[in-house]
């Protein structure tokens, strides 16, 4: 079950600015009824199954959570799904915000939960990144290594940290700094900040691109102050000007581990109440979860 009090999506700002309302995101139900839930676990089964299946130790992976359809994203929250895990096998390691303490952690989540953490039962989809092999073992390495883990996380949380700020981060951020960490062949050093300051230099240096989310209309921006874990100071000048955040999402996550390992392999899983679609592939399932012909299908029972 989904631990009471636990943010586990990163964007919550800009799932409240879509729905107009800044509540209920610390305390966000579990799905509705024992039926749901039960399909929500055979489909955890399902992801679970083609992560058996893969071969490797770690997959990035994705869950859609709240309606980011207005800022053209499907996926909102990321972590590193490890077989060898303390916690249970493929649990997703994961930077939440715990709404209780006012602070973020690092947490191991069995994927069932992972999964349960969306927003509609009836409806959610997963991305899995399955990388090269000795690219995924470096990640692999580093995901498990709790020293390292820790030393990237920063004390202080905003669901809309600047991607290339000290002051926040969020938990898409977060994994980018790990993948920084594993795969810049320089042992990260000194605190946290400093640690960090380097990840994201590296991420410069490599051509790393945040998403840019685009608000477009003012009293969005004017809803991040009631909401205490969204935060303006982070941002360039220039950008709260035009309305804009630049902001580690999933998509920007995957672009970039698509860029530097290009024979990583992608899975998208979904579901409705009725059935599970899985694609292989970097094309993008239908909104909706509508299949197609090289889509294989499945009964949802």
């Amino acid at each position: 079950m989904i631990r009471p009090l636990l943010v586990a999506g990163c964007l919550l700002f800009f799932g409240a600015a879509a729905q107009a309302s800044s509540t209920g995101y610390c305390d966000r139900p579990a799905p509705a009824n024992a039926a749901s839930q039960h399909k929500l676990l055979r489909f955890a089964e399902i992801v679970k199954n083609e992560l058996n299946q893969s071969g490797r130790g770690l997959a990035l992976v994705a869950r859609s959570g709240m309606d980011l359809a207005r800022f053209d994203q499907r996926y909102s929250h990321a972590g590193f799904s490890l077989r060898e895990s303390e916690n249970t096998p493929w649990s997703v390691r994961q930077l939440y915000f715990s709404c209780d303490e006012g602070r973020p952690r690092i947490f191991d989540q069995g994927m069932a939960g992972f999964v349960l953490g969306g927003d509609d039962p009836k409806l959610g989809f997963v991305s899995l990144l399955f990388l090269p092999p000795e690219t995924s073992a470096q990640l692999e390495r580093a995901a498990l290594d709790k020293g390292l883990v820790l030393q990237m996380l920063n004390p202080q949380y905003s669901a809309n940290a600047y991607a290339f700020g000290l002051q926040y981060q969020n938990c898409n951020q977060w994994v980018a700094e790990m993948l920084a960490a594993a795969w810049s062949g320089a042992q990260p050093s000194g605190a946290t900040e400093e640690a960090r300051a380097q990840a994201q230099a590296w991420l410069r240096g490599q051509g790393y691109q945040p998403t840019a989310m685009e608000l477009g209309w003012r009293p969005l921006k004017w809803l991040g102050a009631f909401i205490p874990w969204v935060h303006d100071e982070d941002h360039p000048p220039e950008d709260l000007a035009a309305l804009r955040y630049q902001v580690s999402m999933p998509s920007s996550l995957e672009a970039f581990v698509r860029a530097q390992a290009p024979a990583t392999q992608r899975v998208e899983l979904c579901h409705t109440e009725t059935q599970v679609v899985i694609r292989r592939g970097w094309t993008p399932i239908a909104p909706g979860c509508v299949p197609e012909a090289q889509d294989l299908v499945l009964a949802l029972d």
